[in-house]
């Protein structure tokens, strides 16, 4: 067990908050490992780097000799989280969940240590509950307790159905904490409602209550939005690795420093070290290189990791395309001459349509073939000519 300022340095890293601080400082001083506890319902097949953040922390737990599970959502999953939704969840089939948490398990073990890991389905004792068992574990809660959950509180509002079965979502996420006598729960700052109800329950079957860590959500390639699929603005973990380095150096310099303390296993005085490095002349695309090259070999392999630098590389140096230029960002369905047009690149649309039909403008590098053609979500550098270049975010 690592020392207490230590371990407490590394389990805040990065964290959006922590509650209560004290408690979980007078669980770790009780020197022995504490059950630590992350549950995702399998309601989709595939895992981004949005979704990893948690993961990380949860390694990071592991590393200092922490009791970890990995807890899957079988029997949620088919109550559905409402959490951030303006209308009721579908739930899914058994088939599909099933299906889905297989696929997961598969994804978490490129980040945890499968060894380490316990991995349960909450089915496990939420089946058990039986009609009785969910009537005393609905009592714990009011009607307007509930309503004060933010969700459920804009659709009451706006006349949007909740559905009854919607209100024993965090109940149930509540009981899983109870069930696993959990010390440390984590999750998303989305789910502070959920994560806080494991506390209200535990204290109510008279148990300790567990400590809640939060991890922000990772914002997108756009530097606006969360990382979604439907925002596409995502990096997905089983991407190609030339595509997830040409959409980590397209971040920002500034978002870079975010996926560093979400992302990176790097020691926190490493990334110190380069921050200094940066202030002192540094050209960050170096610092985002070896970003990029470090996520690549944790879900690939270090080889590939390199393969996608030097292609990287060799496509950049025959497009001489420079490593700073201005950022523009536009809604999506805009077409390229106007984009060529509001980003500076040419005077006018008419010249515009002009520069792509003599085939001198460019997107990632690949000549525009039509100037009406309208790029979807995603972060393009255009190209007019040789030395006019600007990156493009489409929302």
């Amino acid at each position: 067990m690592a020392s207490i300022e230590a371990a407490l340095a590394e389990i805040k890293r990065g964290v959006e908050e922590l509650i209560p601080e004290e408690e979980l400082i007078a669980k770790l001083k009780e020197g022995r490992p504490l059950r630590i506890k992350l549950g995702a319902d399998p309601t989709a097949p595939d895992i981004h780097l949005g979704h990893t953040v948690i993961f990380n922390k949860l390694r990071a737990f592991q590393e200092l000799g922490h009791d970890v599970t990995f807890l899957i959502g079988d029997f949620t999953a088919m109550v559905g989280d409402p959490t951030g939704k303006n209308n009721t969840r579908p739930p899914l089939s058994r088939e599909d969940v099933l299906r889905n948490a297989e696929t997961y398990k598969e994804q978490v073990f490129k980040i945890l240590d499968p060894a380490k890991t316990k991995i349960q389905f909450n089915s496990e004792w939420l089946s058990e509950l039986g009609a009785e068992g969910m009537i005393r574990l609905a009592a714990n809660q009011t009607v307007a307790r509930m309503l004060e959950r933010d969700d459920f509180k804009k659709r009451y509002a706006g006349g949007q159905p909740i559905a009854i079965h919607e209100f024993m979502y965090p109940l149930l996420q509540g009981y899983d904490s109870v069930a696993m006598e959990t010390d440390v729960e984590l999750g998303g700052t989305d789910q502070k409602f959920n994560l806080l109800m494991g506390r209200e329950l535990q204290k109510a079957n008279g148990q300790k209550p567990q400590a809640v860590l939060m991890m922000p959500l990772l914002v997108g390639l756009d530097g606006e939005k969360k990382m979604s699929k439907s925002a596409n603005n995502y990096i997905g973990i089983s991407e190609a690795p030339s595509e997830m380095f040409g959409k980590i150096m397209s971040i920002s310099d500034d978002l870079m420093w975010n996926y560093y303390d979400l992302l990176s296993f790097r020691p926190l005085d490493e990334v110190a070290q380069l921050k200094a490095d940066v202030a002192a002349g540094q050209n960050p695309r170096d610092v985002k290189v070896a970003l990029a090259k470090e996520i690549i070999a944790r879900f690939h392999s270090q080889a590939d990791a390199d393969a996608a630098e030097q292609e990287f590389v060799n496509r950049f140096a025959k497009n001489q395309i420079p490593a700073e230029m201005p950022e523009f960002a536009f809604d999506a369905g805009l077409p390229v001459s106007n984009i060529l047009k509001e980003a500076g690149l040419c005077a006018s649309t008419s010249e515009a349509m002009r520069m792509v039909k003599q085939g001198a403008a460019k997107i990632e590098g690949e000549k525009v073939a039509d100037s009406k053609f309208a790029p979807e979500a995603g972060t393009y550098v255009f190209q007019v000519g040789k030395r006019k270049f600007a990156r493009i975010i489409i929302k």
